[in-house]
């Protein structure tokens, strides 16, 4: 039995447009210059560290130039006569397992042999304080062995809460270096508890580990390194809100208001925490997301999962359609484990797969009301992360022509 009617499988879809969105693209040139100017100008630099060893906790996401920070970072501490390593601060993600978050992070040039410095990724954690509701904190036992920790972490808004802390330095702590047992233990509590939970958790943090400083990094709209700090770690809690209301102002969007199908080609853990960013496209698992001010979309297809997400395809359920051809490549025990440690089951349903990008968009249009078949309304996009670059259908050229944030490209 076909799945479309014969008239639905027959619809012609329109022709695409290729368009530039136009952003403040303020960014670092010289990233391990400024990495090193960022700790020279800290007070870490009048700390004595020859001999000390030093936890670098670095965690998942696709940070652009995330190995030449972490590397640079390596080398001021060596400079001073430091004994840096790593630890993957990543919570459930790489499958949960030791390989798993090693592998992540060679996947982002971050391994011994590249870094120079050995890469420590078991998943033990040790419980080191509660938090004031009375929930174990389980922290990274490798990262417990250092004199000193470090975590170095990108701040940006979250996808799933809205607090004065979100992504970040405090998140990392509480969340990416609790492992698998600490972050499920955190996330059982719900989202809804996190914007007192997580600043909450990496107080007490702060207060039973040695936590020295964070490397925060900003972002500008077209995911280049935009700014780089060395914040104190009894600073985390005071400079964190400011930096996140720095991140939200530097975040892209789409600029058309209304869409009616939303085609994202990738999703995937090195894009968004979430998969498909809801900053960017508005839905969580529990509906449209707080303080969202993007645009108004009906319907999603998503068609891949990136390279560099290894087959975690969490996300995959907030879309309305996707196709056969990326069914293949997910790793659904990773994706299942991300999303159970995450208390966010739905996050991993996969949606109904069509056979290809065409019918996907079809049966889009044939199932929601409002979309005038002859003239729908849609955009196509790398992913959330990468907005540089839109595609758009021809009932959006009128609207994009005296947008002057748009800009067409051949």
């Amino acid at each position: 039995m076909p799945i479309l009617t014969e008239e639905t499988a027959k619809l012609p879809l329109p022709s695409f447009h290729t368009l530039r969105q136009v952003f403040d693209d303020g960014k670092i040139p010289d990233i391990r210059g400024a990495v090193t100017s960022a700790f020279l100008l800290s007070p870490i630099e009048k700390e004595r560290l020859k001999g000390r060893k030093i936890a670098l906790a670095v965690g998942s996401r696709g940070i652009k130039n995330l190995a030449e920070i972490v590397g640079a970072t390596v080398d001021y501490l060596i400079a001073k006569g430091a004994l840096p390593f790593i630890v993957p601060a990543m919570g459930s993600h790489g499958g949960a397992t030791a390989a798993g978050q090693s592998a992540v992070l060679e996947g982002y040039g971050i391994s011994e042999s590249t870094m120079g410095v050995p890469v420590a990724s078991t998943m033990d954690t040790k419980r080191i304080a509660d938090t004031s509701g009375g929930l174990p904190i389980w922290f990274s036992s490798d990262a417990l062995q250092a004199d000193l920790i470090i975590p170095i972490a990108r701040i940006k808004p979250h996808t799933d809460f809205r607090g004065k802390v979100e992504s970040g330095l405090c998140k990392m702590l509480a969340i990416g270096l609790g492992k698998h047992r600490g972050c499920s233990t955190l996330h059982k509590e719900g989202f809804q508890a996190f914007s007192h939970l997580i600043p909450d958790a990496a107080e007490k943090i702060i207060a039973h580990a040695p936590i020295a400083y964070g490397l925060a990094i900003l972002e500008n709209a077209y995911d280049q390194t935009a700014y780089l700090e060395v914040v104190p770690a009894n600073e985390f809690l005071s400079r964190e809100p400011a930096l996140l209301r720095q991140a939200m102002a530097n975040m892209p969007r789409i600029i058309p208001e209304q869409i009616d199908i939303l085609v994202i080609k990738e999703i995937g853990k090195d894009i968004s925490g979430a998969g498909m960013d809801p900053n960017i496209v508005g839905r969580t698992t529990k509906g449209i997301l707080e303080g969202y001010r993007g645009p108004s979309v009906k319907r999603i297809v998503v068609l891949g999962v990136s390279k560099a997400s290894k087959g975690n395809a969490i996300g995959i359920g907030l879309a309305d359609f996707t196709v056969k051809g990326m069914l293949p490549d997910i790793d659904y025990e990773a994706t299942n484990a991300n999303s159970i440690a995450s208390g966010n089951p739905e996050a991993a349903r996969v949606p109904i797969a069509m056979d290809d990008e065409e019918d996907a968009i079809r049966a889009s249009i044939s199932c929601t009301p409002g979309i005038d078949p002859d003239q729908p309304r849609i955009v196509r996009i790398k992913n959330t992360l990468e907005l540089e670059t839109i595609e758009i259908s021809e009932a959006l050229v009128e609207e994009a022509r005296a947008c002057p944030n748009l800009e067409f490209l051949p």
